[in-house]
């Protein structure tokens, strides 16, 4: 009985995800609204709050599988339906009632509709695929969400009366951002895996850049920091395709 309490606790954590993610997605609908039970934090903020948390769940869920050595094929997927929800649903939701909003286009808020799209073909290839322990091919999706937590932050503070202003061009852009965000969760390109096995410079140098990188952007641009962190794991990620594949890999 202790073993199966044990074994259920990595499944556990996981559905902890899940039902971050679907709050998330009901905040999204709300994302101007204020609730003054919480603080005066509106939907918008809360949204953030529960992806982040998402992403604290998907962490330890992990690492509780690998501690409690209690990996299943079951968790595995219940994995992967709980991120595409959390890191695929719920950021595309809270892109799309922004940009409601924020383009006054009728068509453009179903191009976020994009993400959950391509991040259930990244979760399918990812589960298929058994090459990706040390590094990733194409974004994470977990990086996507918080791509677009950021991004939805620079949004709301700066991009509102500028694609009043240039209309079409933003269309343009906001249609080819979100695209190519989505389109690189499918893509081939190495990206270095965000897990710690140990914590040797040497080891993690790309790893402990990034976390510098994410202090550093958060202290100085709050939220929309997350966006420039992803931008950098991204930069960072793209000096491994100087290299052969397997040749001094990130471990």
């Amino acid at each position: 009985m202790f073993r199966r309490i044990i074994t259920s606790v990595p499944n556990f954590l996981t559905c902890c995800n899940l039902l971050s993610g679907c709050l998330a997605c009901i905040c999204a609908f709300s994302f101007d609204d204020s609730i003054d039970a919480l603080g005066g934090l509106n939907g918008r903020q809360l949204a953030w709050i529960l992806v982040g948390l998402a992403a604290v769940f998907d962490f330890f869920d992990g690492a509780a599988a690998r501690w409690l050595k209690a990996p299943s094929p079951l968790g595995k997927e219940l994995d992967s339906l709980a991120d595409l929800v959390s890191f695929g649903v719920a950021p595309a939701l809270l892109l799309y009632n922004i940009l409601q909003v924020w383009t006054g286009s009728w068509w453009i808020p179903f191009v976020a509709l994009f993400i959950p799209a391509m991040g259930a073909l990244r979760l399918a290839r990812f589960n298929l695929d058994d090459s990706q322990a040390t590094e990733f091919k194409g974004l994470p999706i977990p990086a996507n969400a918080i791509f677009w937590i950021g991004a939805t932050a620079w949004m709301q503070s700066h991009g509102l009366e500028w694609m009043h202003a240039h209309v079409y061009l933003g269309n343009l852009i906001v249609s080819v951002v979100i695209i190519g965000v989505a389109l690189l969760m499918v893509s081939d390109m190495r990206m270095f895996s965000l897990k710690l096995k140990n914590f040797r410079i040497g080891d993690n140098l790309l790893r402990y850049i990034l976390i510098f990188g994410a202090v550093l952007f958060v202290a100085i641009w709050g939220v929309e920091g997350f966006a420039y962190t992803i931008i950098l794991y991204f930069l960072l990620s793209a000096l491994l395709l100087a290299r052969p594949a397997g040749v001094g890999q990130v471990k």
